[in-house]
């Protein structure tokens, strides 16, 4: 059983390389680690830890990352925020880069693909027949490479597509042999851009983006690490740009720059 110093030693990695808070949540971490712990040879979690910092590849990391970040998504989810996107701030975005046709859109807890597929989509339906004279390519990043692999082959149950709507499943998914499972196009596949990315890291981007989702992740993070992460996406976007946020998250009202649009929906003001 993983004890009180370990959970410290264990906690304090993450927060120190990826904001994320395990303080408070010994039992899951204890359940998702102990089983690959047990199974190779490490007398506890200290000899674990101890092999992670070692590790010149980063290979150990990327297993303890993938074991302790929660991918739980699904495809239309918190769905008010697509329709907000499809009616007020695409039409905004689209008359912004009208002269370049390049519009940027930046997916940041991409996950397993759900979310950025769904962006993917809205942005297909908005442009319609112009698609093609448009530079629509969604970024969509994560920290865990065991979620974005799932995401880059792009591999959804007949159940987990359950909510789309119809002509959304007929034109942008075809149907493995045996008909339970379905895969992306490749066409909606290629309007994205998978990156591993670490939110605590400077954001490299060279132009600023005009739409930025973090849905979900920001839960994870203290409010000093909310605070630096969401100064550093304020800084990331366009003037005018739109930001959305989980729909059970918060922003504290008194330390953002961003005007607030609804609880989960923000704007960098014009001229900012």
């Amino acid at each position: 059983m993983l004890t009180d110093d370990e959970l410290q030693r264990i906690s304090a990695f993450m927060k120190q390389r990826y904001g994320i808070e395990l303080g408070e949540k010994k039992v899951i971490v204890n359940g998702r680690l102990q089983n690959y712990v047990k199974r190779n040879g490490w007398n506890n979690y200290h000899e674990f830890m101890d092999a992670v910092e070692r590790d010149k590849t980063g290979t150990q990391e990327k297993i303890l990352v993938n074991y302790l970040t929660t991918n739980h998504t699904y495809f239309m989810r918190e769905f008010e925020h697509f329709d907000y996107a499809r009616k007020v701030a695409l039409p905004w975005a689209k008359k912004k880069a009208e002269a370049t046709k390049d519009l940027r859109v930046w997916c940041g807890a991409a996950s397993t693909g759900e979310e950025p597929y769904m962006i993917a989509m809205v942005l297909s339906d908005f442009f319609g027949l112009e698609k093609n004279q448009w530079d629509l390519r969604v970024l969509a990043t994560d920290i865990s490479t065991k979620a974005l692999q799932q995401a880059m082959l792009g591999i959804y149950s007949a159940e987990q597509l359950q909510k789309l709507p119809e002509q959304w499943k007929r034109h942008f998914f075809k149907a493995l042999a045996g008909g339970e499972q379905y895969q992306v196009t490749d066409e909606l596949k290629q309007q994205l851009i998978f990156r591993q990315f670490n939110l605590m890291d400077d954001f490299p981007f060279k132009k600023k983006m005009h739409i930025i989702f973090l849905r979900n992740v920001m839960i994870y993070f203290n409010d000093e690490t909310k605070r630096k992460v969401v100064q550093k996406v304020y800084d990331a976007l366009e003037p005018g740009g739109y930001f959305f946020i989980g729909t059970t998250e918060t922003i504290d009202r008194g330390s953002t720059p961003f005007q607030i649009i609804q609880p989960s929906i923000f704007r960098k003001r014009e001229g900012m």
